[in-house]
């Protein structure tokens, strides 16, 4: 059984800052458990452009808001109680509205092994 606290977590290198918002990495490749999840922030009034080439993702928002936009340009709202999944490793654009930091629930397939990071300052999105 493995049992991990936000405040544990925090205290190690499984504590990632992404650029645009930080993320909590409880479960990563070395658990064993297939698949990575992640308590993840997006800063308040942020907007990041990603893509994920190995890996698939599904968030669910507990907190805050914002928009998930395809790259066909068709916006999705973002609150508590929404869940979204990249399953065709979707150009995805993320925005925290500008009031309260925007908290999900991060699932990767396969799994990170822990330390990786975006670059949301380059001309392209970012990914791993």
């Amino acid at each position: 059984m493995i049992i991990r606290t936000l405040e544990a977590v925090e205290k190690t290198d499984r504590f990632v800052d992404w650029g645009n918002g930080t993320s909590h990495r409880f479960l990563v490749c070395e658990d064993g458990m297939g698949f990575t999840m992640c308590h993840t922030i997006v800063r308040a009034g942020t907007t990041t452009r990603l893509k994920y080439e190995n890996h698939l993702e599904a968030c669910y928002c507990i907190a805050g808001s914002g928009t998930v936009t395809g790259a066909d340009g068709q916006d999705h709202v973002i609150k508590p109680g929404t869940m979204y999944a990249l399953d065709q490793h979707d150009d995805h654009t993320l925005t925290a509205y500008s009031k309260t930091d925007l908290v999900l629930v991060s699932v990767f397939n396969p799994p990170l092994s822990g330390q990786e990071t975006h670059d949301p300052t380059g001309a392209g999105p970012s990914g791993y």
